[in-house]
């Protein structure tokens, strides 16, 4: 078995771990927190926008790999609030197309940075 570094200009990371790792085809993505590249901060504007953002992050993160949307196959979100899974799936709706991955939301205490979501994700090529 190979583990390969992914990393991507458009993602920060707020720990020692990579990116991604690509393990002989299959890209596991680290969960990613709603922080903007640019600033290290994370965005305004409640879970909508939090959503769009690690999806920006998680997405610059494949393409660093070679893949996009389509070679995703799981996903795993985890909100500190399970008040807000409505406005999470609509944003969510947006970044995939049928057959959707497999998905499984969490509700949490806490997350890094005071985020009210993180998203993490696995895709093969």
């Amino acid at each position: 078995m190979t583990r390969k570094p992914v990393s991507a200009p458009g993602a920060v990371a707020v720990g020692p771990y990579s990116h991604a790792i690509d393990s002989d085809g299959v890209v596991f993505c680290s969960g990613q927190t709603p922080l903007d590249p640019s600033t290290g901060k994370l965005v305004e504007g409640g879970v909508d926008a939090q959503t769009h953002r690690c999806f920006d992050n998680l997405l610059a993160v494949l393409e660093g790999a070679g893949l996009g949307p389509d070679d995703v196959v799981k996903v795993n979100v985890y909100l500190t609030d399970m008040d807000d899974f409505a406005v999470m799936n609509e944003a969510y709706a947006t970044r995939f197309t049928e057959p959707f991955p497999a998905r499984t939301t969490i509700g949490v205490a806490a997350l890094p940075l005071g985020a009210s979501v993180e998203i993490e994700m696995i895709a093969r090529r």
